[in-house]
């Protein structure tokens, strides 16, 4: 029986990015994934072949980065016999076998230059030769590729074809790391207890309220994979006993290196918040002072018709003093001056998703705060 592709989690980030992949799903556009190593990025790949109409044709998985750079070529596209010294027989690729179906080319960054010619024929055209033949093929696959590089710097770098690179990202997708999802690090946890407890055989007794939080606070530099290793060890290990959080450091590979890894996602995204508020007050002094240049000009030339606009300037509070934290985190109605801050913050997330034609990534950017921030301020202002 044919097992259902899932991606686990309920925040905000992986809600956003399943809805995203399924739309994508139901086209043959090539797709381009961004994430960091061990956080699923092969498994939203399955999820998008599964939900397409080629769901019930072969998904065939590359990875580029594992494969040594002289045999790639004859991968992907096959060879004939006698083409190269142990060629005792002709065989398919990768391509060819992926015919109707998925192919998905995991370290898409690690592919060598000459074999990225080839390849980016065949994204255009679906044809390619197997290697010592001069016969064309087609093939009508699906192509998906991941990769963990910064790839905008494999270009500038000369390591990755820009042509390739444009033509690989006609839709972007980026998996976030664990420790931006949120309760979903516990949820996951959850999931993969209830597997290996199957596995194994092992009634697992829970881990405390700690160790729970523990979970939470840790940066998983390693991801979901990490994450399901951890688990794994912990149930087998400690044969399902009741996990306190200095049995759970003990698992976390060195003690040093746990307390390095802490991450406080509240914390940072404060810090993210109080910067993109800062930016705002700048602005907000920056209209002061055009407005009083404005005036000083109307006074020393009366007669010019320099007009200010009264209600659109004096709207805009000039006070700078920093915002309150507290303030922030409690649900009391808003001040004026306040409304007006959000009016300005809400003006510059629209204004700059506008300059940067809906690219959430580059408006964020920008803005100097990361794509959750942006997505929850787009939702929390209807843009």
């Amino acid at each position: 029986m044919k097992r259902e592709i899932t991606i686990d989690g309920q925040s905000l980030l992986i809600s956003q990015l399943k809805q995203l992949a399924l739309q994508v799903a139901e086209t043959d556009i090539t797709v381009l994934i961004i994430g960091e190593t061990g956080s699923g990025k092969e498994v939203l790949a399955r999820y998008i072949h599964a939900h397409s109409r080629r769901a019930d044709k072969s998904f065939i998985p590359v990875n580029c980065g594992a494969i040594p750079a002289g045999i790639l070529e004859s991968e992907l596209f096959g060879h004939e016999k006698g083409a190269f010294t142990g060629a005792v027989q002709s065989r398919k690729g990768y391509f060819e076998s992926a015919d109707r179906g998925t192919i998905f080319l995991d370290e898409i960054g690690e592919m060598p230059l000459e074999t990225q010619v080839k390849f980016l024929r065949v994204i255009e055209s679906g044809e390619f030769q197997r290697v010592g033949s001069s016969e064309t093929i087609y093939s009508d696959a699906r192509i998906i590729a991941a990769t963990n590089r910064n790839m905008n710097q494999a270009v500038a770098e000369k390591n990755f074809r820009e042509d390739l690179f444009y033509r690989l990202r006609s839709v972007e997708l980026q998996i976030p790391p664990l420790r931006e999802r949120g309760r979903d690090i516990l949820l996951l946890a959850e999931n993969f207890v209830h597997e290996f407890e199957r596995k194994h055989t092992i009634a697992f007794e829970g881990f405390s309220p700690d160790a729970a939080e523990m979970l939470m606070r840790y940066a998983w530099p390693g991801n979901v994979r990490e994450l399901r290793n951890l688990i794994e060890s912990l149930l087998v290990l400690e044969k399902g006993r009741y996990i306190t959080p200095e049995l759970l450091e003990k698992h976390l590979v060195q003690r040093n290196r746990y307390k390095s890894l802490i991450h406080d996602p509240v914390r940072s995204e404060k810090n993210e918040l109080q910067a993109i508020y800062s930016g705002i007050i700048q602005l907000r002094q920056e209209i002061g002072d055009i407005r009083q240049m404005l005036q000083h000009l109307i006074q020393s030339r009366p007669h010019s018709p320099l007009l200010l606009p009264d209600a659109s300037v004096t709207a805009i509070p000039l006070s700078s003093g920093p915002l309150n934290s507290a303030e922030e985190n409690t649900g009391e109605a808003l001040s004026a001056s306040q409304l007006s801050l959000n009016d300005i913050e809400k003006k510059s997330i629209a204004t700059a998703l506008e300059t940067f034609q809906g690219n959430k990534r580059k408006t964020a950017q920008a803005l100097g705060i990361t794509e959750r921030t942006l997505y929850r301020k787009i939702k929390s202002y209807n843009l």
